[in-house]
């Protein structure tokens, strides 16, 4: 079946719903934007290369959703000047929990923006977002040693 407006699954017109939705996941990039400079500043410097590509990612997909909610007239959440880290980063093994940390809560974000949106761009965005936030966490979940590295259902509680 098509996806167009005339089907019930078809894309419409955005929501307050879908654009807070957004807003979080615009949220949770700023946050891990920031906390990857923490997970750099832990590890080697020959070891930050995934920490320098996982930190361009979340750039990137801050930047096209403050496009997005700017195209819609919503003012996109702005990024805080520090953020509370969950613990301290006092290891390689710490910064490897803190990466795994930031990606599920970018996980979060996204799983709930699929929840709220009503247009099919978003829903492919959040898609295309919520796969590599799970690709990079089976990275940092093998460093951090957890087992299993991977998630069934990325962003969504394990129990």
């Amino acid at each position: 079946m098509a996806d167009d407006e005339s089907t019930p699954t078809g894309s419409s017109a955005p929501t307050a719903a879908e654009d807070a939705a957004l807003q979080d996941a615009l949220a949770a990039a700023h946050t891990a934007v920031w906390g990857y400079g923490v997970v750099g500043a832990a590890l080697a410097v020959d070891d930050r290369g995934p920490v320098d590509d996982a930190r361009q990612a979340h750039r990137d997909v801050r930047d096209e959703l403050t496009k997005l909610l700017d195209s819609r007239g919503a003012d996109p959440v702005a990024t805080q000047a520090a953020y509370t880290l969950p613990f301290p980063v006092l290891s390689a093994v710490d910064a490897a929990v803190l990466a795994l940390t930031l990606e599920d809560g970018v996980a979060t974000a996204w799983t709930w923006v699929l929840d709220q949106a009503t247009e099919g761009g978003t829903r492919e965005l959040a898609v295309t977002a919520l796969t590599a936030t799970e690709l990079r966490a089976v990275a940092w979940r093998a460093a951090a040693g957890r087992t299993p590295v991977t998630s069934a259902f990325p962003g969504l509680p394990d129990s």
